[in-house]
C-alpha cells in the first residue's frame, strides 16, 4: 500500500522547488490536488493523485540534476524576479530540465551556487540541523584588528536566534584592508555581513569557495558545471540524505 506524503516534501522531490518554496505556491492557491486547490498541511498519494503546478501537471522527476556553478555578483539566487533583476536562471537556462538553487547567495556575493531538482538532496543540504560547513573568502576594510576577531567568531541574533559560531582565518592584512577565510556551520541569512557590520567593517567582496568538502577551484564565473557521481555521493553523506 502506497503511503501519503505531505504535499510539499512531494512536489519539492519532484523538482518544483525547495520545500519552503513549495509552501508558499501552496499558501498562494497555486496548487491544485486532483482539481481543488490545495491547503498547507495536504497530503497526497503519490501513486493516485493527479497534482498541477500553476495550471501545469506535475510528471514525477525519475532523471536528478546536479550542478556546481560559479555565481558572479549582481545576480539574485531565484529562478525569476518581479524586479527585473538579473537572475541566476539565466546562468543555467540551456540545461534543458526544471532546475532550482539550493541556498542562496546574496546579489552582491559570488562563488559556489548548487542546483538540483532533488528535492530530498536540496532539502537535507538546506537543513539547520545538518550544519554543513560553507567557505568563504572575504575582503573587509579597514584591517582587521584582534578585538574584531572575538566578534566574528561570536555567536549572533539574527531572527530572534543565535548563530552557531564561525571559524576565522586571517589570509592576509595590508594598512587598509584584510582578506579573510571565514566557514560557516548553518546558514543564516547575510550572516557574515551581519557580522561584519558587528565588527564595525566594511565588506568589500565575499565569495563562497566551498560546501563541505565541494570545492569551487577551476570553474570561471558565470559557468557552471555536473557534479560528478563521486561529488554527489560526498555531499549525500556529509547531508545525510539517502
Amino acid at each position: 500500500m502506497q503511503e501519503s506524503v505531505r504535499l510539499q516534501k512531494y512536489m519539492a522531490d519532484n523538482g518544483v522547488a525547495s520545500r519552503r518554496k513549495c509552501e508558499e505556491l501552496i499558501a498562494a492557491g497555486k496548487v491544485k490536488v486532483n482539481g481543488k486547490v490545495a491547503q498547507i498541511g495536504d497530503k497526497v498519494d503519490p501513486k493516485n493523485d493527479v497534482v498541477s503546478v500553476n495550471g501545469r501537471k506535475l510528471v514525477k522527476e525519475t532523471c536528478y540534476v546536479y550542478l556546481m556553478l560559479n555565481k558572479p555578483r549582481g545576480y539574485v539566487t531565484t529562478m525569476s524576479d518581479e524586479m527585473e533583476r538579473k537572475c541566476v536562471a539565466e546562468l543555467v537556462a540551456d540545461v534543458g530540465k526544471r532546475i532550482y538553487p539550493v541556498g542562496r547567495l546574496d546579489r552582491d556575493s559570488e562563488g559556489l551556487l548548487l542546483f538540483t531538482n532533488d528535492g530530498e538532496f536540496a532539502n537535507a543540504m538546506t537543513h539547520p540541523s545538518r550544519h554543513i560547513s560553507k567557505t568563504y573568502r572575504v575582503s573587509v576594510r579597514p584591517k582587521i584588528t584582534d578585538e574584531q576577531i572575538t566578534v566574528l567568531t561570536s555567536s549572533l541574533m539574527i531572527d530572534g536566534r543565535k548563530t552557531l559560531p564561525a571559524d576565522v582565518r586571517v589570509v592576509n592584512s595590508e594598512e587598509d584592508k584584510s582578506v579573510l577565510e571565514i566557514v560557516l556551520y548553518e546558514g543564516r541569512n547575510r550572516q557574515i555581513r551581519r557580522l561584519c557590520e558587528e565588527a564595525g567593517l566594511e565588506t568589500v567582496r565575499l565569495k563562497r569557495l566551498a560546501v563541505g568538502q565541494l570545492k569551487l577551484a577551476g570553474l570561471k564565473v558565470g559557468e557552471y558545471r555536473s557534479l560528478t557521481h563521486d561529488e554527489v555521493a560526498l555531499l549525500k553523506r556529509q547531508s545525510g540524505c539517502y
